[in-house]
């Protein structure tokens, strides 16, 4: 009976060790998944143009925030051949614009007529369900923005928070989120860029 006992207990520490954490989709995987993608891992750019542009990108909310806390201004001008449409702004860094810009990237880049400025990071909040089917599953999560400086946190709120929702697939070595989908659910890049506040 003893040895009976032991060669039980011997079989179940051989079946439990080779069940791996990530065999079993829960809320903590999905969320240590989620938090270790690229999306969530890379800053956000923005790429502030100066010199001549088209009315349409100088109405576009970002240059209207940029030049409401001062950091941009614009004169009329006349459109170069093949900018549409009109009218046209020469767009140029204010005496505080250079001054912001110049402490958030280095001198060369700021000397470029396209700047890219680091504005802010995806921050993950929650796993908020998970809807499983088979070896897939759809994770629903929550995310805000976290400004990175002066520029992001004009750009972006952090007060806001989104609802985003990504297909997870089961492998042979545990779970991963879908990067390329041949099917209709979204991708995790789409699914942040379809974002929807949260009421």
């Amino acid at each position: 009976m003893r040895r009976i006992l032991i060669a039980a207990l011997s079989i179940g520490t051989i079946l439990l060790s080779s069940c791996s954490p990530r065999d079993f989709l829960s809320r903590r995987l999905a969320f240590d998944l989620l938090a270790g993608s690229v999306p969530f891992k890379t800053s956000q750019t923005y790429v502030l143009q100066t010199g001549v542009i088209s009315n349409k990108d100088y109405v576009s909310p970002e240059y209207l925030v940029l030049e409401r806390h001062g950091w941009i201004n614009a004169t009329n001008t006349p459109c170069s051949q093949g900018l549409t449409p009109s009218p046209c702004w020469d767009v140029r860094l204010t005496p505080s614009g250079v001054e912001t810009v110049r402490s958030l990237v280095s001198a060369e880049e700021s000397q470029k007529p396209s700047i890219t400025v680091p504005t802010a990071r995806r921050e993950l909040i929650s796993v908020t369900g998970i809807s499983k089917q088979g070896i897939a599953a759809d994770v629903d999560f929550s995310w805000k923005w976290v400004p990175l400086n002066e520029i992001g946190a004009a750009l972006y709120s952090a007060d806001v928070h989104f609802h985003s929702t990504v297909r997870f697939r089961q492998y042979d070595d545990g779970w991963r989120i879908v990067q390329n989908n041949p099917q209709p659910a979204q991708t995790l890049d789409d699914s942040l860029k379809n974002a929807e506040p949260t009421p």
